[in-house]
């Protein structure tokens, strides 16, 4: 089985270090591959998302480092595509398709951004009930590969990001595992893996990874299959957790990559 990381983010979106620091930090780990995942372009987000103008030389720069270290490490270049990004994700190596944001009314609400934030969102846009937003959050997951077309499922439930202790609503009730469980019912029709994914553990918001254990058991009484990442945003997290969930996981890579690659 090989060992690396798919989800990783450099200095091309929001990520701390620039995709040769990472590259070095995975050779240090041991990683056989690592893949990288910039945010698409979203309008209105560029600070956290790729910029239209720097795809190119995002496709250049890892197009370049895949040869460099070709013998010493697999480098492959992947996207993060949001479900509302309108940049095609064709020509990378894989696609991890991810929910961050409600377009209400033509503007993007990110629900990951601040434990503030959310609530705001909530209040002003769901009538302050957060099973509301669930709702409308699992719509939208739900149909997240055929939007984004993607290889891997992000992050399946981010909106408990800043909900550690069932600080807004209680994970394990039949009301918001009915909504999350539906969710998985349809995703599990396209065959995408799922992402077990260590992000918000090693930035301190949560003491688990996405998805929640009860999430996790129903994916996999369903025959659904983890692919264990870090979300990576700084290199020093580049494995963070992986002990911990290697066994829970199916892998740390997809075993056969059929994106179409992106012409010279």
């Amino acid at each position: 089985m090989k060992y690396g990381n798919l989800h990783t983010h450099s200095t091309f979106c929001d990520g701390r270090d620039t995709p040769e620091t990472l590259i070095f930090k995975a050779l240090e780990i041991g990683f056989d591959v690592i893949g990288f995942s910039s945010h698409s372009p979203l309008q209105g987000c560029d600070n956290w998302c790729m910029s239209n103008e720097r795809v190119e030389l995002y496709f250049n720069e890892i197009n370049r480092l895949k040869e460099k270290y070709k013998g010493w490490i697999t480098v492959l270049c992947g996207v993060e595509q949001d479900y509302y990004s309108e940049e095609p994700a064709v020509f990378y190596d894989y696609v991890i398709g991810s929910v961050h944001c409600f377009n209400i009314g033509g503007k993007l609400l990110p629900v990951d951004a601040s434990r503030d934030l959310l609530k705001k969102i909530v209040d002003e846009y769901f009538g302050g009930k957060f099973l509301n937003m669930a709702k409308a959050y699992y719509e939208l997951v739900s149909d997240v590969v055929r939007k984004t077309k993607c290889d891997i499922i992000g992050h399946f439930d981010l909106i408990t990001k800043f909900n550690k202790l069932g600080y807004f609503f209680d994970e394990e009730s039949d009301e918001y595992l009915s909504l999350a469980f539906s969710a998985v019912d349809e995703l599990i029709k396209t065959g995408r893996p799922f992402e077990l994914n260590t992000g918000a553990m090693a930035r301190g918001h949560l003491d688990r990874a996405y998805p929640a254990p009860k999430i996790i058991e129903y994916i996999k009484s369903k025959g659904g299959k983890l692919i264990l990442t870090s979300d990576c945003h700084n290199m020093h997290f580049l494995d963070f957790g992986f002990d911990e969930y290697v066994s829970i996981a199916n892998g740390f890579t997809l075993d056969a990559l059929k994106r179409k690659k992106r012409k010279k």
